[in-house]
C-alpha cells in the first residue's frame, strides 16, 4: 500500500488554535485520509483514475463522509488515521446529485464525530477552516469568499455552492469547519477566479445542508431512494452564452446518438438554452432517467434535431464489493 504523500500547508496559511473558540485539534482529528482502489475496467477508471486519494470526515460511529468521486466504483477503501493506523472501509453510498459519498469503517476508529452545523447560516467573509487529514499542518485557515450557483461539466448543478479562499491544495473530501467548530461542507474542487486582475485559486465546497435530506437513504440503500435524473453522458461547458459539448462519455446516450465535441446545444424540447444551468434544469424537468430527450444541435454550420434515450448513470457503474 503506498503511503499518502508527505506535504504541509505553508505555516502562514495554517489555522492557529488561539484564533478559534472551539478545540481546533479535536475538531481536525475527525478528518481522516482516504485511499481507494478502482478496477481498471470500471466506467470511471479512465476519467477519475484507478487509485484515488483525499480526505473524509467522521460524522458518526465509524461513518465517514467524503466527496463521492473518490469512492465511486471502489473495490477497496482504506482510511488513514492521525495516529498512523490504517483501517479498511466499505464504500457505502454515493449521491450523484449532491456529490456526497459515505464510507463505513470496517474496524474501530475511536474518533469523535464532527457535529453538523448549518451551511445556510454561513456568510461571505466568515472565518472557516478547511480541514485535511493530518491536523493543523494539513489544514487551511480560510474564509467564505462566495456563495453562488455552480454548474459542473459532468451534468452536475448546485443551486448554491460555497467557495473558500485561500484554497486547500488537497481539497477532495476536506471538511469545511465553521467558526463554531461544526461541519458545514465537504471539499469538491479547486477552481481559478480572477480578482483585481490576478488569478487566484478557490475551493468549491458542497454545503452540508444538502446531505441532511439524503443521508438516511444513503446509509440504507447506498443511493437516494427515488427515480434517478436522466443522464446523457455528455461533458459540456458554457462559452459566450452557448452550451458547447467538450467530450462524450463512452457507452452513454450521447455517444449512441453520435454527438461529438464541438457540437452546440441550442434547445431542449424546442426551448432555447443559453446557459449550462438552464440546459440541466430543462433536461431534468423532462422526467426521470429513461425519458427521451429531444435536442436541437448545431454542428459546423448545420442545425439538426436529435432524440437521445436518457439513462440512469448508476447502471453503468460497478457496485462496490463488501469484503
Amino acid at each position: 500500500m503506498p503511503s499518502l504523500t508527505e506535504w504541509r500547508v505553508p505555516p502562514a496559511y495554517q489555522p492557529r488554535p488561539g484564533d478559534y473558540s472551539f478545540d481546533l485539534d479535536r475538531a481536525l482529528s475527525a478528518v481522516v485520509g482516504l485511499h481507494s482502489i478502482i478496477p481498471a475496467d470500471a466506467f470511471t477508471a479512465e476519467t477519475l483514475g484507478t487509485e484515488r486519494a483525499g480526505n473524509g470526515v467522521v460524522i458518526d460511529d465509524g461513518l465517514v463522509l467524503t466527496i463521492g468521486y473518490l469512492i465511486t466504483e471502489a473495490e477497496a477503501v482504506w482510511l488513514h488515521l492521525g495516529d498512523g493506523r490504517v483501517v479498511e472501509g466499505h464504500a457505502l453510498g454515493f449521491d450523484s446529485v449532491t456529490g456526497f459519498g459515505l464510507v463505513q469503517a470496517l474496524g474501530r476508529i475511536d474518533l469523535d464525530p464532527l457535529p453538523f452545523g448549518s451551511s445556510a447560516a454561513a456568510n461571505i467573509g466568515d472565518r472557516v477552516v478547511v480541514g485535511g487529514a493530518g491536523g493543523r499542518t494539513r489544514s487551511v485557515a480560510s474564509q467564505i469568499a462566495a456563495r453562488q450557483e455552480f454548474a459542473g461539466y459532468w451534468e452536475y448543478l448546485l443551486d448554491e455552492a460555497i467557495f473558500t479562499y485561500p484554497a486547500h491544495p488537497n481539497w477532495g473530501g476536506a471538511g469545511l469547519i465553521s467558526a463554531g467548530g461544526e461541519l458545514i461542507g465537504v471539499g469538491s474542487l479547486q477552481l481559478e477566479r480572477e480578482r483585481e486582475g490576478k488569478a487566484e485559486h478557490v475551493n468549491m465546497i458542497v454545503p452540508i445542508d444538502l446531505l441532511k435530506p439524503v443521508i438516511d437513504d444513503l446509509r440504507k440503500f447506498g443511493r437516494v431512494n427515488k427515480p434517478a435524473r436522466p443522464w446523457l453522458g455528455m461533458f459540456s461547458t458554457e462559452i459566450d452564452n452557448r452550451v458547447v459539448v467538450i467530450g462524450i462519455s463512452g457507452n452513454g446516450p450521447a455517444a449512441r446518438a453520435e454527438l461529438k465535441a464541438g457540437d452546440v446545444i441550442l434547445a431542449v424540447k424546442g426551448e432555447k438554452i443559453t446557459s449550462q444551468s438552464a440546459f440541466y434544469r430543462k433536461l431534468w424537468a423532462l422526467g426521470p432517467a429513461g425519458v427521451d430527450v429531444p435536442l436541437t444541435v448545431h454542428h459546423e454550420g448545420v442545425t439538426f434535431d436529435v432524440v437521445l434515450a436518457s439513462t440512469d448513470r448508476a447502471r453503468l457503474l460497478k457496485a462496490p464489493r463488501l469484503h
